[in-house]
This record gives structure tokens, C-alpha cells and sequence, in this order.
């Protein structure tokens, strides 16, 4: 089953824009708050190192890496379960932040205060877990019997209610992974990786600071939450120019590659995942794999069978292949290795499985 990620945030501060960036959707944008539907789309991950493949192998297809994009609505008051329930179907959060100053897009608090928003959001999603365990303590509370793993979730959801009530999420609530175990049942909120995006104007861009920096940067550091700083109407800008002259306009601009592709891969870093590649004249393709997984495993990624008549995965590391230029070189050199079932993969492996059913 594919990750996703949910763009969340207030109304009118550039979630369905960022959306259309991160995957071509071109869904319709508003200068209203008010929207209800949710768009849904799969987004591919630039990945230089595709390219650099193609260059060498000249395939029929080159296939990135891909997740899907989820843009909720945003959040307006006396719409919260809408937008929690939204919120527990993703897999990550890509919190939408507005610093952007356009007196024809009115702010829905009537005011920038990039802290606040950002607060309002976070308090919605504690608030949810934190009644999510006080009722399931409720209904642990009237059973006959407490004991065995019902006492041991007890005391891991009092733990958590502590975290919740002190307004901390549960990613810092300090839980054991035995206690984790017993509650992998529930479907917390504040466990979701998060990325923030401050959506930034030019002005704002061309200073390097927006009001309200020091407090955003100081909320995300103490919980160690990523920040971006990106100025979603030049993207846009730069979304629409031919490839030729979007390279020029980058240029002048001191930018050495968009903004929107940095977050794409922002996000696929901070749901944990990494890419093999496999290289040949028919396709360059970047699969997508947990961290930590086996070679194995990553075989089933291609076909089943591959998995199940696994011998070995002929192994090239990207950077040498990089180096060299020549996948003869590579194999020349000694640096191509035959690894087994076993083998972690690691981020840009070049694999070539062998296997027999």
C-alpha cells in the first residue's frame, strides 16, 4: 500500500497550489475559504540520479519514484472532525504556514502571525489524541478485569495523557517500544513525521526572512520538525517556463533547483524511504523501499517472483558508477558485489537480482 502524505494548514495560505506543484495536478485553486473537497494525486520524486542513468543506458522509460499527495481542506471552525478524520487516513503531515503578504487574499484570523496559525493547527491534532485517550481509558476503566497487556496499555495511555495535558505530542512523549506495541492499535495524530512549509512572497525571498521567523524556527527546533521556506507564486512562476528558460531564470535568481523539488524529496526522507535503482535499456526506475529493508524484500518490490527464487543481488553503488561513467569501469574496478538475502539496501543502489523459479 502506498504513503502518503496530507498537506494540512488554514484555509488561503497556498495548500492546493503547493499540491499542484508537487504532482501537475492543476486542481482548482480559490481565493475563498470554504473548500470541502480533498484532492488526491500521485507525486514523483526528482531524482537527479535518473537522469544521469538515461543519460548512459538511453532507455524507452524512465519511471521516478513516486507518493501520493493528499490536499485537505483546510481547517475552519466548526469543521474539525472533517479535517481530523482527513488527517488520519495520511501517513505524514506537510503543514502549510502562511507569511505572505496579498491584500486580495484576505487571512482567515484577520492577521499574519505565522506562530499562531501554526499553533492553532498543532493544538486541533493534540486535542484529537488526547480524547482519543482519555476514552479508551474510560472503557478500560469499566472492565471487570484489568490485567495482562489491558494493564500494560493502562499505563502506556496514562503516560500519554500526561504528554497530551502538558501539550506535548506523543512523538515526545518518551514511550517504550513495548509500550508503543500495546498501543499500535490507535491511530494517533501527533505520531505523524511532519515537514512545515512557510509559504513565502518574493520580497520576503529576495530578504531571506519573513516576521515571525525566529518564533517559527525556535517552535519547530525544540521538536525537531523540518522547516522549509518556499515562495509557492514564483515556483508556480517557474513551473509554467519551458525547460530551457527555466533553467536561465534560476539562474539569474541565484537558485541552483526549485524549491517544490527539494520538498518532494523532503517528504520522502521524512517518511523514512529511500530508492534502489535498476538500469536498463528498456527502464531506468527508482523504487520505493523502507529503510532498513532486506535485498530480498526489495526484490518482491520488482515481482513476487523475484522475491521467491531469490540467489543473489549484484550490487553498484551510484556514486561509483558516477565516478567512472561506465558500468564496465565499475565492474573493472571490483566495485560491483554480489550480496545475499540479508543485505540492507542502502539509498541509490544500483541492483541487478538474480534468481530462479
Amino acid at each position: 500500500m502506498a504513503l502518503t502524505c496530507g498537506i494540512i494548514g488554514l484555509p488561503l495560505v497556498g495548500k492546493t497550489t503547493l499540491f499542484n506543484l508537487l504532482t501537475q495536478a492543476g486542481a482548482e485553486t480559490s481565493a475563498f475559504a470554504g473548500r470541502t473537497k480533498t484532492n488526491i494525486r500521485t507525486a514523483p520524486i526528482p531524482d537527479p540520479r535518473l537522469d544521469f542513468l538515461a543519460s548512459l543506458y538511453h532507455p524507452r522509460k524512465v519511471t521516478p519514484a513516486t507518493l501520493e499527495i493528499i490536499d485537505v481542506p483546510g481547517l475552519t471552525r466548526g469543521a474539525g472532525a472533517a479535517f481530523l478524520a482527513a488527517v488520519r487516513e495520511v501517513d505524514a503531515l506537510l503543514h502549510v504556514v502562511r507569511a505572505f503578504c496579498r491584500e486580495d487574499v484576505p487571512h482567515v484570523e484577520g492577521s499574519l502571525n505565522p506562530v499562531r496559525d501554526l499553533e492553532m493547527i498543532n493544538a486541533e491534532i493534540l486535542l484529537a489524541d488526547l480524547q482519543l485517550v482519555e476514552t479508551r481509558l474510560e472503557r478500560i476503566a469499566a472492565s471487570k478485569k484489568i490485567k495482562g497487556d489491558l494493564l500494560a496499555e493502562q499505563s502506556a495511555l496514562r503516560r500519554c495523557q500526561e504528554a497530551l495535558e502538558a501539550e506535548k505530542p506523543l512523538l515526545e512523549a518518551g514511550l517504550t517500544a513495548e509500550e508503543w506495541q500495546v498501543l499500535r492499535h490507535m491511530g494517533f495524530l501527533t505520531t505523524k513525521p511532519m515537514i512545515i512549509v512557510v509559504n513565502i512572497d518574493e520580497e520576503q525571498l529576495r530578504a531571506g526572512h519573513y516576521e515571525g521567523q525566529e518564533e517559527i524556527e525556535a517552535y519547530a527546533t525544540a521538536r525537531g520538525i523540518p522547516v522549509l521556506n518556499l515562495c509557492a507564486a514564483l515556483e508556480a512562476e517557474i513551473a509554467r517556463l519551458e525547460p530551457a528558460d527555466r533553467e536561465v531564470f534560476l539562474q539569474e535568481m541565484g537558485i541552483t533547483e526549485p524549491g517544490i523539488d527539494r520538498l518532494a524529496r523532503a517528504i520522502y526522507r521524512r517518511l523514512g524511504l529511500i530508492s534502489f535503482l535498476t538500469a536498463g535499456e528498456d527502464e531506468v526506475r527508482a523504487w520505493t523501499i523502507k529503510e532498513g529493508t532486506n535485498a530480498r524484500a526489495a526484490a518482491g518490490k520488482i515481482h513476487s517472483d523475484i522475491e521467491r527464487g531469490f540467489i543473489r543481488a549484484e550490487v553498484v553503488n551510484f556514486s561509483d558508477l558516477a565516478r567512472l561513467g561506465d558500468m564496465n569501469k565499475v565492474k573493472e574496478k571490483g566495485l560491483a558485489r554480489l550480496e545475499g538475502k540479508d543485505y540492507i539496501v542502502q539509498d541509490g543502489d544500483i541492483i541487478n537480482f538474480r534468481f530462479n523459479v
